[in-house]
């Protein structure tokens, strides 16, 4: 807000028409005018004004509010005077609460509703203060008030609404301030007392101190005000404009001064009190004026005077040998290659150009403005004309060599080298190895420092619990993690879902990366597994005392010899599998060839894995802990839980038939079998027929029952998996359902006042004359109501069956609504109630209307939606229509044309078809759109960016919620996830429509 004279009186003078002049010849030269802009664009010569100290002036006249100001100031006083110090303390600190909040909440409030929609002038305009033929004699009394006050130059009739309101509104501001102030002097003196056991220096340092911050604190308020004049102090860009922000003087010293440093009288007054209470107090009116700053100030500045910057703006940086070639030496520093890089930011639009303040419900669907278009087609992009290119001549190689380095854009430079990275547990992903390390060590630090001191049977319970988890991490949660990837690419769609790379790569980047984790996460807890094992037995161990008695000395012996084993059987494993499928890379790599090779000790076991478990019943023996050997037998059974649920249905579905069904261990033992029981059918004689008779029943009936298991199993698992679906589907509606459910219903009183007859509401059919719209497109909706009905009705999108009720809405609308009368709205707060004029005998006594959905107030999910008309901003249901239908195209065919294609349709609207942020390819998209009425002409934005070189399917966002959108639609209208992140990325048709390709083609089997 902080503007200096001459640099307004500068931009008034460029603003102005050449036969206007600032200053008269009769004019002193310190007597300049300045010139104000109201939200309607009036432009008007600013009076003089005065600041507050004018109020203990004698000389000055005192209006009628001056001296009600005068009298609750001097009532302090008294009461300081003639309370008891106690009650004093109490009554003080309650009244600066008092006014502390009607400064930081009311002001804030109201001044946050004018900014957003003028609502003190629209409130001043409904009562007619200042309308002279409906209340004359309140207009009178509030010219008389301002008059006073004013200089010479000011006229109140000349002057528009907004500046008279202005005047009006700072001298309640000067009553909350002023009282705020003294209020909380007052509660300081009423704490005052002579810190003990402190000597003299200290008491002389505290008073000094004191005494320098309050010195300050008026210093830098002084200086302020001096920069912003009362148009800043009194926050008068809310009312109308006169300039852009200057940071300058006191405001370069600290970010909000008369906010931050400008409080610094608060804490030398707590000095000079001695006071803890005045302390406290003082932080809790500091910190409340910070929330000031927040939520009123900070957001009303980037409103009135920011300018919002489009993601994904690709914006070419030159490459560093031509910046060193045409810069000059001196400019050869870090500083120049940033703002070179930056060149391409748009300037800040004039304030006085526009309105003073935007509708911010949605902060995603405002359009730039001329200046911002302009900008944005100047920043050329050589993408195009830089490309590689094959080359066909000696002629084309000389002509490339200038074009060796591509152009790339800061946008792509960005995602190159960040993409969703970890800032302490922001963006932590525990599918990526170095995230799960992380969490992990952080888990494992705070175990050690939270664990209290245990007993040792707990202690011993605890290692259990640690090698436990370890155990079955490895084994189940690894092996869902290694089955979802054999079943659906679980892990590779994962980060073709949340990570951005580069165009062209077919996918093999997720892949890499996606195989990598794997082996770091597996690697790791193999290694945990291990050693969470070995600590829970060296808790358990006990050195034996005798050697030879009992069987300690056996136990130990089978305990190293099988660990031996175990030891044998991991390497013999690992020589025959070796990395490829020691990670499991055949669930992840389709490019290595699919043959199985039984040699090494696979050429007797087909799985030796579970020779490698011996270890655990080793180390169990050896330690003799009933824990240790019930942990052994878990892990054998978690083992034997993967093998035959995650790599041997892996192995079937990749090598098939070559699988053989017996290891040479197995075929030896059958052998001998079969060589037993011919020996024992020689040895039984005439009994051989039938204990062979026996053998074959009890073989049948094995083989019949595994058999008809199997089948009814198989059988089930067929009929169940459809169900499994319907279960799956009926639950995310459920869901939805209950999301939509959190909502009180509140009904009205008064139906009886209106004649519900008269209520109507229609959809309009969408340009192709049915009620079938596609994602995003715009809704529009008629409605109908008796002329006197509430100014707050409303009207809501909601699915098809969400509501059992046609009378009483009992769902929400989860945004997806919009008021009959927008303007006297405030977000999803009514700015006032207003009620029209009573019918004329012979008019209608009816109002009818038109409202849209469009960008956040539209539903993002395809379905069957139904128009509700509520009355009075509650939930009773005055009209009723639909239903009407939410598509997303899908491509006719599924290449790269068809996806294009169906792109071309999807990411215009999900960005609002506005002409700054869509594709120029679908520029022609606007002239057909019915959205496109009040935007730019398509021919007028293709002149304006002829020469532009950049890349015609390149599009951008105002924020990333556009990007979810995209991410919806791509998801419905593809089957493909991509998070907004990887939307914002690649900010490309083409690229997407690779992208979804490669994802489709890698899924597909």
């Amino acid at each position: 807000m902080a503007t200096t004279d001459s640099g307004l009186r500068q931009r008034r003078k460029d603003r102005r028409s050449s036969n206007e002049t600032v200053t008269s010849k009769g004019e002193a030269e310190h007597d300049e005018v300045v010139w104000g802009k109201t939200p309607g664009g009036e432009v008007f010569r600013v009076p003089t004004t005065h600041d507050v100290l004018t109020l203990f002036h004698p000389g000055y006249p005192k209006s009628h509010i001056d001296l009600f100001n005068l009298a609750l100031l001097g009532l302090q006083i008294v009461i300081y005077l003639v309370l008891s110090r106690k009650a004093s303390q109490i009554f003080f600190l309650l009244y600066f609460a008092f006014w502390r909040g009607a400064y930081d909440a009311g002001l804030g409030w109201v001044l946050t509703k004018q900014s957003k929609r003028k609502w003190i002038v629209r409130e001043a305009q409904r009562l007619g203060w200042l309308d002279e033929k409906r209340k004359p004699e309140v207009r009178r009394w509030i010219r008389q008030q301002l008059a006073g006050k004013m200089g010479k130059d000011y006229s109140f009739d000349e002057l528009p609404l907004e500046y008279n309101t202005w005047l009006l509104f700072r001298q309640l501001v000067d009553i909350i301030l002023l009282n705020d102030f003294l209020a909380y002097c007052m509660f300081a003196f009423s704490c005052f007392r002579v810190p003990e056991g402190l000597s003299m220096t200290v008491h002389v340092m505290r008073w000094i101190g004191g005494i320098a911050l309050i010195a300050f604190n008026l210093w830098v308020k002084t200086e302020a005000h001096n920069v912003v004049k009362d148009y800043g102090w009194y926050w008068g860009d809310v009312f109308f404009q006169r300039g852009a922000l200057v940071f300058d003087g006191v405001f370069e010293l600290a970010p909000h001064p008369m906010y931050s440093v400008g409080y610094a009288g608060y804490y030398g007054l707590s000095l000079i009190a001695g006071s803890y209470a005045v302390l406290f107090v003082s932080l809790a009116g500091h910190a409340a004026q910070f929330g000031f700053l927040v939520f009123f100030e900070n957001p009303h500045i980037e409103r009135t005077y920011g300018q919002r910057k489009p993601l994904a703006q690709r914006s070419p940086l030159l490459p560093r040998a031509s910046r060193k070639l045409d810069e000059a030496p001196e400019t050869h520093t870090r500083q120049s290659s940033v703002s070179s890089a930056a060149s391409g930011d748009p300037p800040t639009p004039a304030a006085t150009e526009g309105e003073t303040a935007t509708e911010s419900e949605e902060v995603y669907t405002e359009t730039e403005t001329e200046q911002e278009l302009d900008s944005a087609s100047a920043m050329k992009s050589k993408r195009n004309s830089l490309g590689l290119s094959s080359i066909s001549s000696r002629e084309d190689i000389s002509r490339s060599h200038a074009k060796r380095v591509q152009v790339v854009s800061q946008h792509d430079l960005f995602h190159r080298y960040f993409r969703h990275d970890t800032v302490f547990l922001h963006n932590v992903d525990l599918l990526r190895a170095a995230d799960f390390q992380l969490v992990l060590v952080i888990v494992y630090a705070f175990a050690l420092t939270f664990t209290p001191s245990l007993s040792p049977s707990s202690a011993f319970a605890l290692h259990f619990v640690h090698a436990l988890a370890w155990c079955l991490f490895h084994s189940v949660g690894l092996g869902l993690l290694l089955r979802a990837q054999s079943q659906s690419k679980f892990l590779v769609r994962h980060y073709l879902k949340h990570y951005h790379y580069p165009q062209g790569d077919r996918g093999q980047g997720a892949v890499q990366e996606a195989f990598q984790n794997w082996k770091t996460i597996y690697n790791m807890s193999t290694a945990m597994t291990y050693a969470s094992f070995i600590g829970l037995v060296w808790r358990t161990y006990s050195v034996p005392q005798q050697w030879t008695a009992g069987n300690e000395l056996l136990r130990h012996t089978l305990g190293i010899l099988m660990i031996g084993l175990h030891i044998w059987s991991t390497l013999e494993s690992y020589e025959v599998l070796g990395l490829f499928g020691w990670f499991f890379g055949d669930f992840f790599i389709e490019d290595f060839p699919s043959h199985l090779e039984y040699t090494g000790i696979y050429r007797y076991l087909n799985n030796p894995e579970v020779i490698s478990g011996a270890a655990f019943f080793g180390l169990a023996l050896i330690s003799g802990s009933k824990l240790v050997f019930a942990l052994a037998v878990i892990r054998l059974l978690s083992q034997w839980w993967f093998l035959s649920k995650v790599e041997n249905p892996h192995m079937r579905k990749l090598y098939g038939n070559s699988i053989r069904s017996d290891a040479g261990f197995v075929k030896v033992i059958k052998k001998v079998a079969q060589k037993n029981a011919r020996l024992l059918e020689s040895r039984a004689g005439r009994h051989a027929p039938e204990i062979r008779r026996v053998a074959r029943e009890v073989k049948g009936t094995f083989d019949k029952v595994y058999e008809e298991t199997a089948e009814v199993v198989e059988d089930f698992l067929a009929k169940s998996r459809p169900k499994i679906s319907e279960v799956v589907q009926d639950t995310k509606v459920l869901l939805q359902q209950s999301r939509e459910r959190l909502v009180i219903s509140r009904v009205a009183n008064d139906l009886s006042a209106y004649d519900t007859k008269k209520y109507r509401v229609a959809v309009i059919p969408s340009a192709d004359g049915t009620y079938r719209f596609h994602l995003g497109e715009p809704i529009r909706v008629k409605w109908r109501a008796p002329l006197l009905h509430s100014r707050k009705d409303w009207i809501g999108i909601y699915r098809v069956g969400a509501n059992q009720s046609n009378l009483v809405t009992k769902t929400s609308s989860l945004g997806m609504w919009v008021p009959v009368h927008d303007d006297e709205w405030d977000g999803d707060i009514p700015l006032s109630v207003r009620t029209p004029t009573t019918a004329t005998p012979g008019s209608p006594d009816v109002e009818e209307g038109e409202v849209v959905f469009k960008s956040g107030a539209l539903p993002w999910r395809t379905g069957r939606y139904e128009v509700r008309y509520h009355h009075d901003g509650k939930y009773n249901v005055m009209g009723l229509d639909g239903p009407f239908d939410v598509i997303v195209d899908k491509p006719r065919t599924l290449d790269f044309e068809g996806v294009r294609e169906a792109l071309m349709r999807i990411v215009p609207l999900c960005l609002d078809m506005d002409p700054s942020l869509i594709p120029q390819s679908c520029r022609s998209q606007i002239a057909s759109s019915d959205t496109a009425s009040s935007a730019p002409n398509p021919s007028t934005l293709a002149r304006k960016e002829e020469g532009d070189g950049r890349d015609p399917d390149d599009f951008r966002f105002w924020s990333e919620r556009q990007a979810r959108r995209i991410s919806l639609a791509v998801e419905q209208a593809f089957a493909v996830e991509l998070t907004p992140e990887v939307i914002v990325a690649d900010a490309n048709l083409s690229a997407l429509a690779n992208r979804i390709l490669v994802s489709k083609e890698l899924f597909s089997e």
